[in-house]
């Protein structure tokens, strides 16, 4: 099927997103992970891919899971308390300092590298919200195209409100390097007068000065580590526009210009499926991934996940995400930055990078589907993202008419036989 027609409503489709993302924001409460304003978002977008966009009502539906939200960033608190007592006693049992020092740090990659629920049980459970609504073909489906995003908001990141994502990162790897250091002086340490240092051999240890001038060196990093207990703000929920109610208003756009326009497709089903809870590890998609194992298998289905759609210079295909440990599907990959050239929309090859994060396009793939990741924004982070800036005010407009343009294009290319 030809949809230029679809594609040619690209400013409509960017300024109905931005009313609609403007409507949530106004209306309904803050939306942090397994809160009533995610589940408020949630059966909201139910109700508008039921009533606009002709989803069937019997196959819509709101999914909770359990999960512990505070965990995602409460690494920090093992972490750097680990740390901070790792330098205290560096003095006295640099073997434990060590043993600190790397169970912080393992706990920090699981958690916030990994995005596994390794110390989720010591956090408050709540449950999220997922919401799964399906526009069935005409005549016999025989592929089926999904659009993800998220409806959850982040909990703001001070740093990156007052200093960017320069100062954002930079303070994170002051803070790594801070820890490798200890581990390192530390080893020496242990080399040169045994296990547990000054406890064993007194005289000769403090007699040698190098291991007290190291530590007065490393107590530089201190207040660097100190300061990443304050890396979020668990008290101030950002309005969340485009992180990522540009995501979840993509696929329905989608949905809602073809229902307008009367135009049903003869063999392909369309899908959105908004998860909750992305902003504290992947939750709702990792929920949902799990709950629909091995569903969706009978014809070709892909998946495309959407963050922070904002910025044209930087609509980017992502090959690989959480962290760059986890592949996209290629093909999704491939037919959405063919589809984003034939309509010509500016558009990069690229990837989520280390300490880049992650989006629910991880969570897919690992579940066993076929999915890519869209973002739209700068991965050198700006200072709107998981700040208080992220509002309706602040929406790029060209920026979600170029992905709603590109998204199109690929549904057509899909439901002509393409990557299939």
């Amino acid at each position: 099927m030809n949809l230029q027609k679809i594609i040619d409503k690209k400013d409509w489709a960017a300024q109905y997103m931005i009313d609609e993302i403007t409507h949530v924001i106004k209306t309904f409460e803050k939306r942090e992970p397994g809160s009533k304003g995610e589940l408020q978002a949630t059966e909201y977008m139910a109700e508008v891919l039921e009533k606009d966009c002709g989803c069937d009502p019997s196959l819509t539906k709101i999914e909770g899971f359990k999960e512990n939200p505070g965990s995602f960033f409460g690494w920090i608190y093992f972490t750097i308390t680990f740390v901070l007592l790792a330098i205290v006693l560096y003095f006295f049992f640099p073997v434990i300092s060590i043993v600190l020092i790397a169970a912080g740090l393992f706990i920090a990659l699981m958690e916030f590298g990994m995005y596994k629920k390794f110390v989720d049980w010591a956090f408050p459970e709540k449950t999220g919200h997922n919401v799964t609504a399906v526009k069935p073909p005409k005549g016999e489906v025989k592929r089926r195209m999904v659009f993800n995003g998220h409806s959850d908001a982040a909990w703001e990141w001070p740093v990156n409100y007052k200093l960017g994502g320069v100062g954002f990162e930079g303070h994170a790897i002051i803070c790594a390097i801070g820890a490798i250091y200890f581990i390192v002086v530390s080893a020496i340490y242990i080399h040169h007068f045994g296990w547990m240092g000054v406890a064993v051999n007194p005289r000769v240890a403090i007699g040698d000065m190098w291991f007290i001038k190291a530590a007065l060196w490393g107590l530089l990093f201190v207040p660097f580590e100190i300061g990443l207990y304050f890396m979020w703000n668990e008290h101030r929920i950002v309005d969340g526009a485009n992180d990522n109610l540009t995501g979840c208003f993509m696929g329905i756009a989608v949905l809602k210009a073809l229902q307008d326009e009367g135009i049903e497709l003869e063999n392909t089903e369309l899908a959105v499926v908004n998860c909750g809870s992305e902003e504290a590890g992947l939750r709702g998609s990792k929920a949902w991934a799990e709950a629909h194992k091995g569903e969706w298998q009978d014809v070709p289905t892909f998946f495309i996940s959407y963050d922070t759609i904002h910025d044209p210079k930087y609509l980017m295909v992502n090959y690989r995400d959480l962290n760059g440990t986890v592949k996209s599907d290629k093909d999704v990959s491939d037919l959405f930055l063919e589809a984003a050239k034939e309509v010509k929309v500016p558009v990069v090859k690229g990837w989520v990078p280390p300490l880049g994060g992650a989006t629910d396009n991880a969570a897919f793939n690992q579940g066993g589907f076929r999915s890519t990741g869209i973002t739209g924004l700068n991965h050198k982070l700006e200072d709107y993202y998981h700040t208080r800036r992220d509002t309706y005010d602040n929406m790029n407009a060209e920026g979600l008419a170029n992905c709603f343009a590109a998204t199109v294009k690929a549904l057509e290319k899909f439901d002509n036989g393409a990557k299939q």
